[in-house]
């Protein structure tokens, strides 16, 4: 088979050269082995870099045909950078790595024997975290565990580490979503899949693209992109705020009987109007967040633009 791996930069220079040798020697190793077809590829696709990543890239292309790269022409995020390689990418099958090279090489050789006995997407998975942090671990595993939660059908511990096939590429290609959640968007495809488990490594130079924020971020995206269940949390808030208030209002009506230790109007108004406000302005919140995304994507706007390439047909 002809495969593309696909990789994903933003400010990379620091671990790009170790990831260009190591990737390029990785293709050698499987043409030598039969595995894949001569005109297998490399294409890395700059999401807007503000280092030296171009430069090197273009100095990679120059010297070895099997390096190609897109530019976009501006910083679109991980997400919309890894699309436009799958989309670009003219090959039988795509494995998508990202460029600190923490994900298994070694998977990649697995991955391309499960595409040969004819699985369509293998993913890459996490067998443990020893090279994360304590809090990066806990905070990791609980994104997916929340993302579940939710209803949204993800793969634990599996981030965008996988191969795939045409077909499923593809049937990829026919989601037109603005707002995008990868994770969410290839189980919801079918077809044959399998799972290669493997050892993340800790990352060779440069900084993490993904600290929490970032993390939390993906991870509300993913939640309303795929889920409705912050809506019927809304509801189900509704319903338990009446119920609350109905309540509140026999107690105050207990007290006010039977009692005389009742501070006249202060309990009946303010706790009420303090709680009811809350759970207003969180449900506004919430909502407005799905209306946001509906207004995306009714704009259907693109999802990147592509100022230069670097291949052997067409370098820039």
């Amino acid at each position: 088979m002809k495969l593309a791996i696909v990789v994903p930069c933003y400010n990379e220079e620091e671990v790009l050269p170790v990831t260009l040798k190591r990737l390029l020697g990785l293709l050698s190793q499987l043409r030598a082995q039969g595995a894949v077809d001569s005109d297998s590829m490399l294409l890395f696709v700059d999401d807007g870099s503000k280092d030296r990543t171009w430069e090197l890239l273009r100095e990679a292309a120059a010297a070895d045909a099997r390096v190609q790269a897109l530019r976009l022409s501006r910083n679109r995020g991980h997400q919309r950078a890894l699309l436009a390689g799958l989309r670009e990418a003219q090959a039988d099958a795509v494995v998508s790595i990202d460029a600190d090279l923490q994900d298994d090489l070694g998977a990649i050789v697995q991955m391309v024997a499960a595409a040969a006995g004819g699985a369509d997407i293998v993913y890459g998975v996490r067998c443990q975290r020893n090279s994360d942090t304590a809090f990066k671990r806990i905070t990791a595993e609980g994104y997916y565990r929340l993302l579940a939660m939710f209803g949204v059908e993800v793969i634990f511990n599996h981030a965008d580490f996988r191969l795939m096939s045409r077909r499923a590429l593809e049937a990829l290609g026919k989601f037109q979503e603005s707002n995008l959640f990868l994770r969410g968007m290839v189980p919801q495809l079918g077809f044959m899949t399998t799972v290669v488990y493997y050892e993340r490594h800790e990352r060779h130079a440069g900084n993490s693209k993904y600290p929490l924020a970032k993390m939390l971020s993906l991870a509300w995206e993913g939640i309303t992109s795929f889920s409705v269940a912050p809506l019927r949390f809304i509801t189900l808030l509704g319903l338990s705020t009446c119920l609350l208030a109905l309540g509140l209002g026999l107690w105050a009506l207990g007290i006010g009987i039977f009692t005389s230790e009742a501070v006249p109007g202060w309990t009946s108004t303010v706790v009420p109007l303090a709680f009811i406000g809350g759970v207003q302005l969180l449900s506004l919140g919430v909502i407005g967040e799905y209306v946001g995304k509906i207004y995306l994507e009714t704009k259907r706007r693109p999802a990147y633009f592509v100022s230069e390439r670097l291949s052997p047909d067409d370098a820039t």
